[in-house]
This record gives structure tokens, C-alpha cells and sequence, in this order.
């Protein structure tokens, strides 16, 4: 009884509970984490528009593209810390997104949503204050368009693949708005079709990889058949190369004062990455783009050439 009655005065005394100061002084790395850094470099297409008409490497230009890559940046961010919020619930239940930091309960559902919402609300004010008016329309749009695909379009066949792709579009859209380029219309369709080519060859993969798993992705993977997203990659594959061929050749019987037609000889660099490209994607391994691209050295080769090429054109050597 005697030991009892120590035990019962010493244990108020040592209660387990230096964890809430220590996920507190966490919550910044989870919000961090929640805001996916790696999903950042998707925003350097923001540098595609002016680099494709030869006025990017100017000290205006350069700084008005890192501002519009920061504000890209931070609506990306928002959308990304409302997803997680929305779908805390879901995720504990999921093997792998268990351990986002707003599942595990490292960031609370509210502060996600407040920082998504803050940084959701300044990014397009600052956007309207800085840049072209055109740009804080993108961003507000871009905005829009997402938390509705968080909301439901992502359960709507054919409509999420859109939803996805046309972000990508607008990332690329939104570097020749702020300068005030004009957007070659074989520019858009390229990267239009590029990167639902992309989008769905990811989907591809994820659908053959987790075919026997039920419960392990996402839900609207078991509405699409394997076949169908092949013909959907292989469909955007051919009409990326078809209008970029058309871009390339677009200027092919104007006399040039370069070394050599860079900007048809780039067309051979842009079909075998594609080619390339489509060898993990058929295999069911195109997962993220930025993974294929920089785990596979020939492939990174060929985006290497391609970009010399390309650089080479637009310089006019």
C-alpha cells in the first residue's frame, strides 16, 4: 500500500508531456513540408515564353520573373495547404500521405487552412500591385480553378486530367504575360499537349502500379482503364511533336544568317526526348517529371542538346 501511494504522488510529477512544445517548434518545417518545395521547380516554366522569344537574360526581365515565380510560388503553396487540410481525414487513412504533417498532426487543419488562405489572398493582391493586370487575372483564375478541382473536380473523369494540365499551362502562360509577349499559338499548343502528356503517363503508371492495391491511390484511378490513359499519353505525345514540328519549320524557308538551322535541328532533340520519355511511361515508372527527367542521365543528356539547340536559334549563331 505504501509503494502504491508513492507511485500515485509521483506520477502527476513526471508527466510525459514535453511533446507540445516540441511539435510546436515543428510546426514551421511541417508547414514547410505541407507546402511541398519540391513541387517548385514545376515553376520555372514560368521562364518558358521569354525564353522562347529571346528576351529573357535582361536585369527588368529577370527580376519581374522571379517576382511572378515567387507569387506562382505562393498560390501553389495555398492550394496545396487547403488540399491537405480538406483531406486530413482521408489521408490518416492512406499508407504513404498518412505522414503529411497535417495528417500526422504536426500542422493543425486550422492554421493550414489560415496560411493557405492568407498566402492564397496576398499573392494575387501583390500580383494586381507589381505586375500586368493580366498576371493577378492568371493567378486569381489559377486559384480558382484549383481549389475547385480540390473541392470536386478531381472526381470528375477526363475534367482532372484537364484541370492539372492547364495548370501547367498557365505556369508557362504567365512568364509572356508579365513582360507583355505575345504567346505563339504553336507555343501554347506544344506546351498544352507536352504536359498532358506528362500528367498522363503519371496517371499510366500510378494505375498499373497500384492495380492490384486496392485503396493505395486515388480513388478515380478504378474509373480509368489502363488502356485509355496509354491512348490519352500517347495521343498528347503526338500532338506535342506535331506542334512543335510545325513551330520548328514554321520559319524554315526564310533565309537565316546562323551557323546552322538550330531551330530545325531541334526538332530531332524534342522527338527522341519524347521518345525517351515515353519508355517509362509505357514501362508504368513516369512518376513525377522532374524524377524521370533527372534520374534518367540520357534523358537529362538530350534535354541538355535540346536546350543548346534551342538556345542557339534564339541567340541566331
Amino acid at each position: 500500500m505504501t509503494d502504491t501511494a508513492v507511485l500515485r504522488q509521483r506520477a502527476p510529477e513526471q508527466p510525459p508531456e514535453p511533446a507540445p512544445p516540441r511539435r510546436a517548434r515543428h510546426v514551421p518545417a511541417g508547414l514547410l513540408r505541407t507546402a511541398r518545395p519540391r513541387q517548385w521547380v514545376k515553376n520555372v516554366l514560368v521562364v518558358a515564353a521569354p525564353a522562347a522569344a529571346g528576351e529573357l537574360f535582361s536585369a527588368p526581365a529577370l527580376g519581374r520573373l522571379a517576382l511572378v515565380f515567387v507569387l506562382f510560388t505562393a498560390c501553389a503553396a495555398a492550394v496545396y495547404l487547403v488540399n491537405d487540410a480538406r483531406d486530413a481525414e482521408a489521408d490518416r487513412a492512406h499508407p504513404v500521405k498518412r505522414h503529411r504533417p497535417v495528417a500526422a498532426g504536426q500542422v493543425p487543419v486550422p492554421l493550414a487552412y489560415a496560411v493557405g488562405g492568407v498566402l492564397g489572398v496576398l499573392a494575387p493582391v501583390l500580383a494586381a500591385r507589381l505586375c500586368p493586370p493580366a498576371v493577378a487575372a492568371l493567378l486569381t483564375a489559377y486559384l480558382a480553378m484549383q481549389l475547385a478541382y480540390c473541392v470536386s473536380l478531381k472526381h470528375v473523369l477526363v475534367v482532372d486530367l484537364a484541370v492539372v494540365t492547364t495548370g501547367f499551362l498557365m505556369r508557362a502562360m504567365i512568364g509572356g504575360l508579365a513582360l507583355g509577349i505575345p504567346l505563339s499559338r504553336w507555343f501554347l499548343i506544344t506546351t498544352g499537349f507536352g504536359a498532358l502528356f506528362m500528367v498522363a503517363a503519371k496517371r499510366y503508371s500510378e494505375a498499373v502500379q497500384m492495380a492490384d492495391k486496392e485503396g493505395a491511390t486515388r480513388a478515380l484511378l478504378t474509373e480509368y482503364t489502363t488502356g485509355y490513359l496509354r491512348f490519352v499519353w500517347q495521343l498528347a505525345a503526338g500532338v506535342a511533336v506535331l506542334g512543335y514540328c510545325l513551330w520548328a519549320m514554321e520559319e524554315g524557308g526564310v533565309p537565316h544568317t546562323s551557323v546552322l538551322p538550330w531551330r530545325q535541328l531541334s526538332m530531332v532533340a524534342f522527338v527522341l526526348a519524347v521518345l525517351r520519355y515515353a519508355v517509362f511511361a509505357d514501362r508504368g515508372t513516369a512518376g513525377e517529371p522532374e524524377d524521370v527527367v533527372l534520374r534518367d542521365r540520357p534523358l537529362a543528356l538530350i534535354g541538355v542538346v535540346w536546350l543548346a539547340m534551342y538556345g542557339l536559334a534564339v541567340a541566331n549563331w
